[in-house]
């Protein structure tokens, strides 16, 4: 059984298509530049590249020729998109609509895109994509959507309420949402079978570490908090975004700089973070480079978010009353040993030893990174957001 799995931004649109046979990826790619000009890019399993400018005034021209490189030319997978059983589609805000994986019809893309005015950049572009979806296949092939937020849905009110009136909970929906929920659900899975153990037996931090960085905990394979909140702006310092601020700072910079609420939001969440602090840039390598040099703000935005990390993981084990393992895993997570060492050096309070020797050797593969007698274990896990969300999928339209 073939699934299409579609992740659709404001302008991009990536894919894979997976065969759930042997779980293998045939094919993978990226519509972007949607609604400025229009590019391509595409790579098969056996490295066959198809790479062209094209016309994308919409995602549905983006979805037509997602379609048509999947099936003609040098690099196509399939002869037809009858060959596929089902599409899955990654959404970032499900609010508290959605709290699992869902068949989709044109009811449930409307409220999708009623959803907008919370995840402004993500979901009015899956809105879209759905529907170029729906213009595009057959109608005999079902699409299923699986929500970042459906993950989080099992917070309790203490940890998802904010100090704001009630009325505003309840007439604007004003919450802890949570992000990342699809990987976090995946890698915590994932170390459960690792570590040889039941998922509900396990007190989990998971640590997703990007350009956009998340902690949850996990206990007994449910989020009971995390770090992102209303937005992927709360928490931990990212590539381009502030992470937990006091708000009076905000209001204060907005008086101070003359910014409207949209120019702020712009501040907060694209020119700050990383790229705010050191000065050089978004991206952890080039931070680190310019640590490495002598670069002090640089080495300052890399203390900052150790030292963030370092909190929520023992705010997290309060949380959960115990704490068995932490895992790391995103494209910082995953392939900066530097990071995970800092954040696991001097927190014997804990229980956690990291092997350096071990985590200096590990780059985007599942591991064990701490040391024998570590009471609290260290892993790094790769995370797979597009399997998870074609295994939903396969399971939706088989049940």
């Amino acid at each position: 059984m073939l699934i299409l799995v579609v992740n659709a931004g404001s302008s991009s649109l990536k894919y894979q298509l997976l065969d759930m046979k042997d779980e293998s990826v045939l094919a993978k790619g990226n519509c972007d530049r949607i609604g400025i000009d229009g590019h391509i890019s595409h790579k098969t399993s056996d490295g066959r590249v198809y790479d062209a400018d094209c016309s994308f005034p919409t995602h549905t021209e983006a979805f037509m020729e997602l379609v048509k490189v999947l099936t003609t030319g040098d690099a196509a997978v399939i002869k037809s998109m009858d060959e596929i059983s089902a599409v899955g589609h990654r959404i970032v805000q499900g609010a508290e609509i959605f709290s699992e994986t869902t068949l989709v019809t044109d009811e449930i893309i409307d409220q999708i895109d009623e959803l907008r005015e919370l995840a402004p950049v993500h979901n009015h572009a899956h809105a879209l994509a759905l529907r170029a979806c729906k213009q595009v296949l057959p109608e005999s092939v079902p699409q299923a959507v699986v929500f970042d937020t459906a993950f989080h849905q099992t917070m309790p009110e203490k940890a998802y309420m904010f100090g704001f009136p009630y009325e505003d909970y309840e007439q604007y929906h004003v919450r802890k949402y949570g992000f990342h929920g699809t990987s976090h659900r995946f890698v915590s899975a994932a170390l459960a079978k690792a570590m040889g153990k039941d998922a509900k037996e396990l007190k989990i931090v998971s640590c997703h570490l990007g350009n956009g960085s998340s902690i949850t905990a996990v206990d007994g394979g449910k989020s009971v908090d995390t770090t992102m909140g209303f937005t992927p702006l709360d928490g931990v310092l990212m590539g381009t975004r502030t992470g937990a601020v006091d708000p009076s700072a905000v209001t204060f910079l907005m008086e101070k700089h003359g910014f409207t609420p949209a120019e702020m939001s712009d501040y907060m969440n694209k020119k700050s973070g990383f790229l705010g602090v050191s000065g050089v840039g978004s991206d952890n390598r080039d931070v680190t480079a310019a640590a490495e040099e002598g670069n002090k703000r640089a080495k300052l935005s890399k203390d900052m978010l150790v030292y963030e990390i370092k909190k929520y993981i023992g705010a997290f084990a309060a949380a959960m009353n115990g704490l068995d393992a932490v895992l790391f895993t995103g494209g910082i997570g995953e392939n900066a040993p530097d990071v995970r060492e800092a954040v696991c050096s001097d927190m014997d309070v804990l229980g956690i030893k990291i092997d350096a020797v071990a985590n200096a050797g590990v780059k985007g593969k599942l591991a064990k990174v701490s040391q024998s007698d570590s009471r609290v274990q260290v892993w790094v896990v790769p995370t797979n957001e597009e399997l998870l969300i074609a295994r939903d999928t396969l399971a939706l339209v088989t049940k």
